[in-house]
């Protein structure tokens, strides 16, 4: 998440309503050609997000990263494609219901309601999340067994979808059930692990896997890419 607009500070960026929609409207363009590369090849797909979001990151406005970040930007810290990452599974029933309102430093209370879980073979279980605010994406966050470890990931968490803002990889049909495609290679880091200004939602303890995931956008110590 993002505030629609930042105050001038040598550490924060000042960017536009404009420049914020222009931020999602590429998002969504870029997760829509992501979907369609990954229909044949996967690993086409993930370097084509790679490439995309290292750009996006080194020269939009609305980047996370202030202009001194991006004058040493030299790309996201992001693991090589693995397909035993990528899988298919049915949203369980499980914990349908339950509310979740997170506190925020700029965008007040932020309601989520459960929609399910994802079951992940030899991973652990997720909670899926509905926004009951502005969009009402399904939400999926995470935090796995490498967080906050040198080489590892972000120590607060990871997004695996979001698709109020575009981050969803599509949905397959097996036998008679609707199942979300879910591939961790494309996980990403949330928008406050560069810069406090960003108030992001986290993974809770529904959303924590005992398993490490070690693929998708890691995070180097330091807290900059």
């Amino acid at each position: 998440m993002a505030p629609d607009h930042f105050d001038s500070d040598d550490n924060i960026p000042t960017m536009s309503a404009v420049d914020i929609v222009d931020w999602r409207l590429r998002t969504f363009a870029l997760y829509d050609r992501v979907r369609q590369l990954a229909a044949t090849d996967p690993f086409d797909a993930h370097n084509y997000w790679r490439q995309e979001r290292d750009r996006m990151f080194a020269t939009h406005p609305a980047s996370a990263l202030t202009a001194d970040m991006k004058s040493s930007f030299a790309g996201l810290l992001t693991a090589d494609y693995d397909p035993a990452f990528r899988m298919s599974v049915p949203l369980l029933p499980e914990g349908a219901g339950q509310e979740m309102n997170v506190e925020t430093g700029t965008d007040g209370l932020v309601p989520f309601v459960r929609l399910g879980t994802f079951d992940l073979q030899g991973l652990g279980t997720l909670a899926v999340w509905r926004l009951k605010s502005y969009g009402g994406g399904i939400f999926v966050p995470f935090r796995d067994a490498t967080a906050g470890r040198e080489g590892g990931s972000y120590g607060a968490g990871r997004y695996l979808l979001d698709t109020v803002k575009g981050s969803f990889h599509g949905m397959r049909r097996s036998g008679e059930q609707q199942e979300f495609i879910l591939d961790f290679n494309f996980a990403y880091n949330p928008s406050c692990a560069y810069n406090e200004a960003w108030a992001c939602p986290l993974a809770g303890p529904a959303n924590r896997l005992q398993a490490g995931i070690p693929v998708g956008e890691l995070y180097l110590a330091g807290n900059r890419p």
